[in-house]
């Protein structure tokens, strides 16, 4: 018996990159702007920016996206409230369907915000500089020993994002909606969400795995597997990281001190508060702030 080959048809292909960048920006940051011959888009994972485009202008929050179009000039400059986080992926895709996201702004939903999630984290797994070395004219490098299929699997989270964000057709004329709340979240049975915004609450505080069941009254297996699968980390490990965030955020808008940031943060000293984020960073506290200083210089 024989058989017809069927040829899947490919809306969207994408096979190089350009840059992949995740940014900690200072609040007050400005870049001056350029224009090149691929598309790049900009994500804000935290804080707000102003983007200023050949004929845009864009205010974006927290879960706003924006695409620059081939040889469209683009600047940006952070807020003076808020230092933003933001991810900057440029590509070459000559799909005529790229058309529909020049000009236009994304509130991103849940799914599409899961999947450029994924997204990164295997960029952070397959690319060497890593790609929050501040550093524009950074070269995409190989890392050594990366996990098996972390380039291909870049270029299908891209594309799949692409294509649901087509599929849902919402423009610039939007209407804003919130990010997701507890409600929302807990109505999708999304404990591992519920879970992190509770962190983000009480982030000043300190957390047990036995507080946390009591408060999501669920079991431990249960919280700790869910978990787990959702983040790659395990509970306590993912709440120390966010506190490191938050310093580091804290760091770059500039109004506390190393104590009183430490204080925020629910550390019992600022000795303690140090050790802490120089083996979450690399770095102390004090470095880290001269680091950022000197990047934006």
């Amino acid at each position: 018996m024989t058989y017809d080959r069927f040829q899947l048809q490919r809306e969207l292909v994408i096979d190089e990159l350009f840059t992949f960048f995740f940014y900690e920006l200072r609040k007050n940051y400005y870049f001056e702007g350029e224009k090149h011959d691929f598309w790049e888009f900009l994500y804000v994972d935290k804080g707000e920016i102003e983007i200023v485009t050949d004929s845009h202008s864009f205010a974006m929050k927290q879960g706003d996206m924006v695409f620059y179009s081939p040889n469209e000039f683009h600047s940006c400059r952070a807020s003076s409230r808020h230092a933003p986080n933001v991810i900057i992926i440029s590509f070459e895709c000559k799909a005529p369907a790229m058309s529909f996201f020049a000009g236009k702004q994304f509130l991103l939903e849940d799914g599409e915000r899961a999947i450029l999630t994924r997204l990164v984290k295997e960029a952070y797994d397959a690319f060497d500089p890593p790609i929050d070395a501040w550093k524009r004219s950074q070269i995409l490098g190989r890392k050594e020993g990366a996990p098996f299929g972390s380039e291909q699997l870049i270029k299908n989270y891209l594309e799949i994002l692409l294509i649901e964000m087509f599929r849902r057709g919402q423009s610039i004329e939007r209407v804003r909606h919130k990010l997701s709340s507890l409600a929302q979240e807990t109505n999708r049975h999304d404990l591992t969400r519920h879970v992190i915004a509770y962190m983000n609450e009480h982030i000043g505080g300190s957390l047990t795995l036995d507080g946390l069941c009591a408060v999501f009254q669920t079991g431990k297996t249960q919280l700790k597997t869910g978990f787990k699968a959702a983040t790659g980390l395990g509970i306590i490990e993912y709440f120390q990281r966010l506190k490191i965030d938050k310093a580091k955020t804290m760091i770059r808008e500039g109004t506390r001190n190393f104590t009183e940031i430490a204080d925020t943060l629910g550390y019992s000293s600022i000795h303690y508060f140090s050790r802490h984020f120089k083996k979450a960073t690399g770095t102390t506290p004090s470095e880290y702030a001269r680091t950022v200083g000197a990047r934006i210089e």
